[in-house]
């Protein structure tokens, strides 16, 4: 920046170009792409340096005519077809020379006394046949102080015209409308209604209506060359081109020139701090329904087990149910056996076993076996019901996601979602695909069974659970009816046999209790473990995906924070400068 500054102006050029540097190096953290952090760069070096200009337009559209009229002279080649096949920077320079940096950007210096004050940018049309030519203007763009947007009067702003204008809409420059070719309507009332055709439209893209100026750069550049003054006078005044150097100088005084030269890199911090927070907002949409199916997943594993919880004790509960109705036949069985009418057959230990087992036990183990397998069953079939709805959930999200995906290409987070969406819903797929039921079935009776069997103290085998059932029950049988020893009975019987009728009910109550409670006890702990062990191979299974989401959502709302920060600064600063 050339011109002198007053100490408040330094000072606040100074916390500027601290506060860009600070906003550099948290969009750098934010993974913003490395040409938009530089082009940040460049705004801010552009402080120490002339006002920039910046003159844009399709070809043909009268550019280089338009420019050569503003500076007097013929700087630049002129034609009807794209003649500005690079970058043009025009600076100030002791001798007329063009310096071609590379085949997009050249250098052209001119002894003008205007170039002292600026440089000036001259750009290949926005509809340039080489594409690269877009890239290169709109690398100049971000740097500009002031854009000279140049339209034909002939066909006025044009699509690629309207599309490059909200391009520039979006750095926040200040924008000039110039009408070139003016001279071509027959009367005033032609120009006003392309005019307001122009506004109009100009408006809806800006937000505002920028300043317009109707020229003829040819009939400037005839007035410069007419050899009769009043010709020249006439021509100067038909060509318009006096109101808009007009408001050029107006606007290279030194406070304008100064506010455009200070608030243009915080228009381009402020287009990049909205831009990370378009990036962040779709990723903050994305996460959202990320963070409906966790939520979904979550409900539907707390309801799984809380299902298990509620539905486990109930059936559990039949098997005691079946126990404590066998207790209840036991008890009823030794008073209607043993009494003084029976002593021939309470004498005969076999006879009495036999009835007891016919009458008390009968079919309990089957009943017991039968209980037990529909309660695997039910678990087996829960399990796979919930991995089905697991992997409904997951399916949903990934077709969302990847609907959301068409035509666009993936970023790091989208592609880290993707993979884990696509290896846990592989896994309830695979699982849910494989599910075998008679083994699951198998694998959780065999544990039951196990664990029955280290309760009765005895070795499991490949006997089954009505087997192993039947044994302990028949031991229980043989313990309790053995009271009724033939020899202690034919001792005064008459007082023998309610003393012994009582101690076989106390003991056959003790027993029956006790197995009662073991069995139960082992049924209830091994299906709590399945169970637990159900639940937590579904959170093991999704955690990886519900990790991603919750440390994403940190990460995601920390970002948002932290760019409304950096965009309230932004503003904060900008409103300085206009003060200034």
């Amino acid at each position: 920046m050339r011109q002198v500054l007053s100490d408040v102006q330094a000072k606040f050029l100074r916390e500027e170009k601290e506060a860009l540097a600070e906003m550099r190096v948290a969009l750098a953290g934010l993974d913003l792409p490395r040409a938009s952090l530089d082009t940040l760069q460049q705004a801010t070096l552009q402080l120490d340096e002339l006002f920039l200009l910046v003159v844009v337009g399709e070809f043909n559209a009268g550019k280089s005519a338009l420019m050569n009229a503003l500076l007097g002279e013929k700087v630049l080649a002129e034609g009807v077809t794209p003649t500005t096949s690079r970058v043009t920077l025009v600076k100030w320079g002791v001798d007329v020379a063009e310096s071609v940096v590379d085949e997009g950007f050249a250098v052209f210096t001119h002894p003008l006394p205007l170039l002292r004050e600026l440089n000036i940018v001259d750009t290949p049309g926005t509809n340039a046949v080489i594409r690269r030519h877009e890239r290169l203007t709109n690398e100049f763009v971000p740097r500009s102080d002031l854009v000279l947007f140049a339209t034909s009067a002939d066909r006025p702003l044009t699509e690629s015209e309207r599309q490059f204008l909200e391009r520039i809409r979006d750095w926040g420059k200040k924008v000039v409308l110039v009408l070139n070719k003016a001279d071509i309507f027959e009367d005033a009332a032609a120009l006003e209604q392309v005019r307001g055709f122009v506004l109009r439209h100009a408006a809806e893209v800006l937000g505002f209506e920028p300043e317009f100026f109707p020229v003829s750069a040819r009939l400037a550049q005839r007035a410069s060359r007419a050899v009769d003054p009043e010709e020249g006078l006439r021509l100067r005044a038909a060509s318009r081109l006096d109101a808009l150097e007009q408001y050029i100088q107006a606007t290279l005084d030194d406070t304008t020139r100064l506010r455009l030269k200070l608030t243009n890199p915080l228009g381009v911090a402020e287009h990049l701090i909205r831009q990370a927070q378009t990036a962040a907002q779709e990723q903050d949409d994305a996460l959202r329904e990320d963070g409906e199916t966790v939520t979904a997943l979550e409900t539907v594993l707390t309801a799984y087990e809380k299902d298990l919880n509620s539905e486990l004790a109930p059936r559990l509960a039949e098997v005691e149910n079946i126990l404590v109705r066998l207790q209840e036949r036991g008890l009823d069985f030794f008073d209607r056996t043993m009494r003084l009418l029976n002593i021939p057959t309470l004498a005969r230990g076999d006879k009495v076993r036999a009835a007891f087992e016919k009458e008390v036990l009968a079919d309990v183990p089957q009943q017991i076996e039968a209980k037990v397998q529909r309660l695997i069953d039910w678990l087996v079939q829960k399990d796979l019901h919930q991995w089905q709805q697991i992997m409904a959930y997951l399916q949903q999200r990934q077709a969302r996601y990847t609907e959301h995906l068409v035509g666009a290409g993936a970023a790091p987070l989208d592609a880290r979602r993707r993979e884990l969406i696509d290896s846990v819903g592989r896994t309830a797929q695979t699982i849910v695909e494989t599910y075998n039921r008679d083994e699951e079935a198998r694998a959780l009776a065999a544990g039951v069974e196990s664990a029955v069997a280290q309760v009765a103290l005895m070795e499991v085998g490949a006997i089954g659970l009505g087997a192993l059932v039947l044994t302990v029950l028949t031991s229980t049988a043989l313990d309790v009816t053995g009271v009724l020893a033939a020899g202690a009975l034919a001792v005064l019987g008459f007082f023998v046999i309610p003393y012994k009728r009582r101690r076989a009910k106390d003991e056959y109550r003790e027993k029956i209790s006790a197995l009662r409670n073991r069995l139960v006890t082992a049924l209830t702990t091994q299906f709590n473990a399945e169970a637990e062990n159900a639940v937590a191979r579904m959170q093991t299974g999704v955690r990886p995906y519900t990790r991603f989401v919750q440390a994403e959502r940190s990460r995601v709302d920390q970002t948002l924070t932290q760019l409304g920060a950096l965009r309230q600064k932004v503003s904060g600063l900008k409103a300085r400068a206009q003060n200034l």
